[in-house]
């Protein structure tokens, strides 16, 4: 199998007051993916299903993200998830839940000699 990454992007998202690794996670991932209208799939002549989509996400405290929920958010693709320790807690002056920055990197890669 020969894998060629073609494109990488990167996305940012908040939780302001809820403390949610979830949503701050999703909102990095449409950060990412809103910013583009990149037809890769077209480009080359295949199936959007053929897309193999690898998201790293990080956040501070990875247990809290629900993978399962950031799965709908793709459309077609073939993901794969990995979680890991990254993104900010940055306190709140008035004592409250933190806000929570989660930092999203999507790679887009396809079978390049199956695909031919």
């Amino acid at each position: 199998m020969s894998n060629a990454r073609l494109l990488t992007e990167f996305g940012m998202g908040t939780s302001l007051r809820r403390q949610d690794y979830t949503e701050a996670a999703q909102r990095a991932l449409r950060d990412a993916l809103w910013h583009n209208s990149i037809n890769l799939a077209e480009l080359f002549g295949f199936p959007k299903e053929a897309m193999q989509i690898d998201v790293e996400i990080g956040v501070q405290q990875p247990d809290r993200v629900d993978v399962a929920a950031l799965s709908d958010i793709f459309p077609y693709g073939q993901t794969t998830f990995t979680i890991v320790k990254g993104g900010l807690d940055v306190p709140r002056a008035d004592g409250g839940n933190p806000t929570v920055i989660a930092n999203a990197a999507i790679s887009v890669s396809f079978d390049m000699e199956r695909m031919q």
